[in-house]
């Protein structure tokens, strides 16, 4: 029996997510069928992240017992020849027993994409959230930096979520513009259900005028999340990285 580690990339457009569900198809579940018919094996696949319907990855993390003699670094390419074209494995290689797509990673990154022009895009609707209004990115980088370091982030999960801990730390927040494209980058050691979404929503509210400037700092102290702007929509989120090793310097 071998571990195989997949790291995958996939426009989440077409699936409810990446988690498997009884009514709807998932990412997982097109991973794990074709895992399938490729090993003969009813493969269980492991993830890093639970993403929601519609948003994209490029770096997800997966991973699965086999049998098979496949060698590892074999299993991408054998993979994508059968996979649906808006899911790719970009790497797959043999790892230790003990490690743990989900419980080893030691942090993630996130990307959120803003497009603020006058019409939506055509080519980036799928992957852009649409702002009517122009964004401020300058006092969006500035706003940003209130979520650095060590803090109690329980007015940035969703209503309905069930987590004892809500404590995360975050090393990296920043936003910056390339034409109307305007792009947050989030990387920290774990995020609550929503939580980037929720930053980005709050963001793109402050830096459209529609929220006062220190609402990330006021919801970090209060804990309330009417304190911060609306949830972004999910199309504009993609899983950038997971992180295995330690990252830098942490505030």
């Amino acid at each position: 029996m071998r571990r195989i580690h997949l790291t995958i990339e996939y426009d989440g457009t077409n699936y409810a997510g990446w988690q498997r569900q009884a009514n709807a198809l998932a990412v997982q579940q097109v991973l794990e069928e074709t895992l399938r018919r490729l090993t003969g094996e009813a493969v269980v696949l492991h993830g890093a992240s639970r993403t929601d319907a519609g948003v994209h990855a490029l770096g997800q993390s997966a991973h699965f017992d086999t049998d098979s003699r496949i060698p590892g670094e074999k299993y991408s390419y054998a993979l994508n020849a059968l996979l649906p074209h808006d899911i790719r494995v970009r790497r797959s290689e043999v790892v230790s027993c003990d490690f743990h797509a989900r419980f080893s990673s030691k942090g993630k990154r996130y990307r959120y994409l803003f497009y603020d022009a006058p019409h939506a895009g055509a080519l980036n609707r799928n992957t852009h959230a649409h702002s009517i209004y122009p964004l401020d990115d300058d006092l969006m980088r500035r706003e940003a930096l209130a979520l650095l370091g060590e803090h109690d982030f329980a007015a940035f999960a969703a209503s309905g979520s069930v987590v004892k801990d809500t404590v995360r730390t975050i090393w990296r927040a920043d936003v910056a513009r390339r034409d109307h494209d305007v792009e947050l980058t989030v990387e920290g050691n774990g995020f609550l259900y929503n939580m980037v979404r929720i930053i980005a929503g709050t963001l793109r509210d402050i830096g459209s005028g529609k929220l006062a400037p220190g609402a990330l700092a006021r919801a970090i102290e209060t804990g309330n999340r009417l304190d911060l702007g609306v949830t972004a929509p999910a199309h504009g989120l993609t899983l950038m990285e997971v992180f295995y090793t330690e990252r830098g310097n942490v505030l």
